[in-house]
């Protein structure tokens, strides 16, 4: 602990210059992958600048032309801040050898090493996580190791890891890295992980990853002459922060501490989850299957090419759909016709109740899902209709939906659609609501399962699902994730990448092809056999990146090949491959 200790506190923090950054003087890691940087969740909650996808703005040692700051800005352009003014930073440290810090390093897919060195918080535990934590807390479960990050944060341990619990204190609430918003008031737990830098033998410096903290200020001078070591900023590093990086050795507790500790725990695993309920996270597809079991009247909301009805059919295959835009009176509800050989009104049921009641009475086993799209797009006299159905599970007043029948609807927000009518809110009200996100990690999981094109799925993986989506003008093709699944149908049919245009537009295309043109190895090439050991090291990263994605798609029968192709790319392709392609429980215990 002594040396490892050294090794830290001696070393010299600072940041990186504007030459290094922007300059004839710009380091390899920097030209290699750019000046943007994304945000420790520890930095976010700490006021970090992000925009939407988490790319952050951070300090440079440099000095403008106005004797104020330097920032690079979350788009990865120079900017200039006042000296006084609070920011984020992104730590590096010189080193002449990365082998004398005697630490863990592997060689990133950008082709650097990535070293870990030194401990610090920074990524969020999930929600589910967080109120394990918070139980634990409160039944006196966690114990505090005796360290305190920023010099008010105590770190708490447990069975698996280090946290510390951090407030968010952001009127409008925090966006973290997992995609979920904290709400102004909510304690976020982080847990202290290796903190990772890459090495640029080059520079002979160690850079920071990620924006590690924020709210500091950089100077309490208003004017800036460019000596760096007088910035509060410096001083901040080399003291706490430094003092910060250093693991934590909890102590042993005595005969007497272990056993008053024991007995807490055996009283508390009496109270503990005394309803018998379990606090996994789950997901809008998980909301919806308990909505349509619980007979719970489930409302589905979001842009039209965000797969609302996929979902729906993954649970009921056979889901009796009745777009409302299009409904009539009649359609929905039912007719009366007269009998001239009686002389009386004979109502006649709506075709797709006819349907369910015959499906649900064949299959009384089964539950059979009413699907009502585009509900907020009918006009309100339907609208009407449909809450009847929904209200009473009864249809025009006459006839009753089967027992074993559930009601699932779907509509475009306000702002998603001109056509769009707002609902009244006691039809609002007979709802469970599910707002449907098609992130990237969500939308590579269904494309693996439903076969989409492995060009268009390596492409959307590699470029981190930028290519997605791209904005609707009304003029020219845009893309999104229904766009794409119609893109790979074409490209299926026509292997022609030029095609894609008329789908997702000219400038994705042009992108696409020249993904197209990179030489990789496919899944058939793996698995009958087809490359050379030549092939393999010819190949550069961005090659084995692209390749490794692709790879990804392995049905069960040629998972282990694939996977173990990926491992003759380098450990870090495995990683890759893994993080893609494998849930964490299911990866052998010494790799998760």
């Amino acid at each position: 602990m002594g040396k490892s200790t050294d090794k830290i506190t001696e070393q010299t923090y600072g940041l990186l210059s504007g030459e290094q950054v922007f300059g004839d003087g710009k380091t390899d890691v920097i030209r290699t992958i750019g000046a943007q940087c994304g945000a420790s969740d520890f930095a976010i909650l700490s006021g970090a600048e992000t925009d939407g996808s988490g790319k952050g703005r951070w300090f440079l040692s440099s000095v403008s032309g106005y004797n104020d700051a330097c920032i690079a800005d979350e788009n990865g352009e120079k900017r200039v801040a006042y000296a006084t003014s609070r920011g984020s930073v992104r730590p590096v440290m010189p080193c002449a050898d990365i082998a004398a810090l005697g630490c863990e390093t592997s060689k990133d897919i950008s082709g650097f090493e990535e070293v870990r060195f030194g401990e610090y918080p920074q990524q969020a535990a999930g929600k589910a996580r967080a109120a394990v934590l918070e139980r634990d807390l409160s039944e006196g479960r966690l114990r505090k190791t005796g360290k305190r990050y920023d010099a008010q944060y105590d770190e708490f341990c447990c069975e698996d890891g280090k946290y510390i619990r951090v407030p968010c204190t952001s009127e409008d609430g925090c966006l973290l890295s997992d995609g979920k918003r904290r709400k102004n008031g909510d304690n976020v737990w982080i847990e202290v992980s290796p903190v990772r830098w890459l090495y640029d033998a080059g520079a002979g410096l160690l850079i920071s990853r990620t924006i590690l903290m924020a709210g500091l200020q950089f100077s309490d001078d208003s004017y800036y002459d460019g000596n760096f070591e007088k910035t509060l900023i410096y001083g901040y590093l080399n003291s706490t922060f430094a003092g910060d990086l250093v693991p934590s050795v909890p102590k042993e507790m005595t005969a007497e501490e272990k056993a008053q500790y024991e007995a807490d725990m055996a009283r508390a695993a009496k109270r503990r989850n005394p309803y018998g309920l379990t606090f996994d996270q789950v997901s809008e597809e998980d909301i919806i299957r308990g909505a349509i079991e619980s007979d719970v009247a489930v409302f589905l909301h979001g842009p039209s090419s965000e797969g609302k009805s996929a979902r729906v059919k993954q649970i009921d295959p056979t889901c009796e759909i009745i777009y409302l835009r299009n409904a009539t009176p009649d359609s929905l509800n039912g007719r009366s016709v007269y009998n001239q050989s009686t002389g009386e009104m004979i109502d006649i049921p709506p075709t797709w109740f006819r349907k369910v009641q015959t499906k649900c009475e064949q299959e009384p086993d089964r539950l059979h899902v009413v699907f009502f799209d585009e509900i907020n797009n009918a006009l309100p006299s339907i609208q009407g209709m449909a809450f009847n159905i929904v209200l009473d599970r009864e249809v025009n007043g006459l006839w009753k939906l089967p027992d074993n029948a559930r009601v699932v609807a779907a509509g475009n927000d306000m702002q998603d659609s001109l056509a769009a009518y707002q609902l009244a809110a006691p039809f609002f009200n007979r709802f469970a609501h599910v707002y449907i996100e098609t992130t990237t990690e969500k939308w590579l999981k269904w494309a693996r399962e439903n076969g989409i094109h492995p060009a268009i799925y390596a492409f959307i993986a590699c470029r981190n699902g930028e290519p997605l989506r791209s904005p609707y003008d009304g003029e020219k093709p845009n893309a999104d994730p229904r766009k794409w699944e119609m893109a790979s149908k074409m490209l299926y049919a026509t292997k022609q990448p030029e095609m894609l245009r008329s789908l997702v537009g000219e400038d994705i295309t042009d992108e696409f092809v020249k993904f197209c043109s990179r030489p990789v190895i496919t899944l058939q090439d793996v698995i009958s056999g087809n490359y050379s050991d030549g092939d393999i090291e010819r190949m550069d990263t961005s090659e084995r990146y692209a390749t490794t994605v692709g790879l990804t798609q392995a049905g069960e029968s040629e998972f282990d090949a694939a996977r173990e192709f990926a491992s003759k790319l380098g450990e870090e392709f495995r990683a890759v491959f893994d993080s893609f392609a494998m849930p964490k429980d299911a990866l052998p215990e010494d790799e998760r």
